[in-house]
């Protein structure tokens, strides 16, 4: 069956989601973050995360952007810089403008040149994602940006990946997920999307029921795989 669409998780995949805190690092009056930023990111990455799932079990849903600023105020406490509200507030506003990676562009001009229909599917509230879109200059190459909010859960909730074939009128083997994050890949695969894991970090495939079906180091590779699939 040919892949008929390409849809993209957006955080961590088209997104970077460190950026906040090494941009917030580097400005000025970002001394606190200096030797602290990576861990920082990588706490409010994991707090995020967690929180999803946990809400999602216990049937307790906030949006994305609640969850964030939960995740974020525990990372804060739990480097003792939780009284300081400017650089809250800094890494807050940074993180509704966060960076796409290097490669992003290019991929997606290259997946449409050769007449792919592109989306992206989210954790991120609507606001959310409208605004990284636009700050990342990649609003032209996308048909459309599907927010959990319109199922009212959090990934890897099925009703999560239904939307794609609500929305656009797809089976799940014609369409190409893509994700960096292993449980996210593996959890499409299981649902029976064909899913590609954008593994930056080099990390080990999560031990679950299904596997992805391809492992890229970044997303350059995605034009060719669209078309092979």
């Amino acid at each position: 069956m040919p892949v008929r669409l390409c849809v993209f998780d957006a955080y961590g995949t088209l997104f970077d989601v460190a950026a906040a805190a090494r941009e917030a690092a580097a400005a000025p009056g970002g001394e606190a973050l200096a030797g602290a930023w990576q861990g920082l990111a990588a706490d409010w990455r994991a707090k995020q995360l967690g929180y999803t799932w946990l809400r999602a079990v216990m049937g307790a849903h906030a949006d994305f952007w609640q969850v964030t600023q939960d995740a974020l105020d525990w990372s804060l406490e739990a480097r003792g810089l939780a009284g300081d509200g400017a650089l809250r507030d800094r890494l807050l506003g940074l993180y509704r403008r966060l960076s796409a990676f290097p490669e992003v562009p290019s991929v997606l001009a290259a997946l449409k040149a050769r007449g792919q229909t592109l989306a992206i599917l989210s954790n991120g509230t609507p606001g959310m994602l409208a605004e990284a879109v636009a700050s990342a200059g990649i609003a032209a190459h996308l048909d459309d940006v599907l927010s959990v909010e319109a199922a009212g859960v959090f990934k890897p909730a099925r009703a999560v990946y239904d939307l794609v074939g609500a929305r656009f009128g797809t089976a799940p083997g014609e369409v190409l997920f893509v994700s960096s994050n292993g449980w996210d890949a593996a959890a499409g695969a299981h649902y029976g999307f064909v899913t590609a894991w954008v593994n930056r970090a080099g990390e080990p495939v999560d031990r679950l029921p299904a596997r992805p079906h391809h492992v890229l180091p970044d997303l350059s590779g995605i034009p060719d795989l669209a078309e092979a699939a």
